[in-house]
């Protein structure tokens, strides 16, 4: 069952926002395992059992292919037991281990909410975050939740966060030749080197008309990976660098579960290390404790020839069964 739903999967081009035919697909596989799956837009949810609720989110989109791909990433390729193909470690193994997980639970005290989204890779309003209330309304409250994402099954239990930054720096148009004027780009150099220094990444930049103009507007985007409060760091960024500073959003904050949650309790009894993730997941959208969880490495995700291999999907499984019961023993 593992290879031919992940089979499945990487044959349905996922892209985010453009879901819906793999959400079709999922939908239709669910009801075949008795399942009665609820669906808003392109998110799919189903529950199980009864009592405080604990969310298993992965999510069904793709980022789009790289131009380098050799093979046809839609198109899996299975060598052993690895397989090759689009969204096959992102998210496709977290999302099949924690449905399989989810099919063979049988949960006590809690009950389990399977939730598939839409638009994690872009942060997207369609998303998880707007199916949570939904959830809630039908279940309750979560106590607590596990993301699926590739992260070699070690327990993620904090994540950066994210912000974008549109940066501007004003100057002053002259004639190049005459030495008069105020240079943009000139006055940019310096904040950009400050966020460099300061483990911020530059990735776009854009100035001038023509080369005879000196730039009266020079124009930058910062990639910023948070830790906390997305807001308090943006003030120390406003307070440090002298062009204006525009985020594009604050709401994808890092996140961090407390040490003693029995959850990471529970994880750390079934044998879980333990670390803390650079990398944004859908944790970001979600107001009660989370730890990121799942088979394959991030490092293998958004790049040409991405791949899972079997085994790691189905150690998944275990895992999460394993887990799930760790939790229930000490509630």
């Amino acid at each position: 069952m593992v290879e031919s739903l992940l089979k499945s999967l990487v044959c349905i081009p996922s892209f985010s926002r453009e879901e819906a035919a793999v959400a079709d697909y999922l939908q239709g596989w669910l009801r075949e395992q008795g399942l009665q799956p609820f669906r808003r837009g392109n998110n799919l949810w189903c529950v199980k059992g009864s009592g405080p609720a604990i969310l298993l989110d992965a999510h069904m989109d793709t980022v789009k292919p790289a131009v380098s791909w050799e093979t046809d990433p839609f198109t899996p390729l299975v060598e052993g037991e690895r397989l090759t193909g689009l969204g096959a470690n992102d998210d496709g193994g977290s999302l099949v281990a924690l449905t399989l997980a989810f099919l063979q639970a049988r949960p006590q005290k809690h009950s389990l909410v399977l939730s598939l989204s839409a638009e994690e890779e872009v942060s997207g309003a369609g998303g998880l975050e707007s199916v949570l209330p939904k959830m809630e309304a039908a279940v309750g409250p979560f106590s607590c939740g596990i993301i699926g994402e590739p992260t070699g099954l070690k327990m993620a239990v904090a994540e950066r966060g994210l912000m974008v930054l549109d940066c501007t720096v004003e100057g002053v148009s002259a004639h190049a030749a005459s030495g008069e004027g105020v240079n943009a780009i000139a006055g940019a150099l310096e904040d950009i080197r400050w966020f460099f220094e300061h483990g911020m990444q530059v990735t776009q930049i854009a100035a001038g008309l023509q080369h005879n103009i000196i730039p009266d507007r020079c124009t930058f985007v910062v990639d910023v990976r948070t830790e906390g409060d997305n807001r308090k760091v943006l003030e120390e960024i406003s307070r440090s660098v002298s062009c204006h500073v525009k985020p594009r959003s604050t709401r994808l904050s890092g996140s961090r579960i407390p040490a003693d949650h029995p959850l990471v309790a529970a994880g750390r009894a079934v044998g879980l290390e333990t670390y803390a993730s650079p990398t944004l997941s859908n944790q970001a959208l979600c107001p009660f404790p989370t730890i990121k969880l799942g088979p394959g490495e991030s490092a293998r995700s958004h790049k040409a020839g991405e791949y899972i291999l079997f085994s790691e999907v189905e150690r998944a499984v275990q895992i999460y069964l394993q887990l799930l019961q760790a939790y229930e023993n000490l509630g």
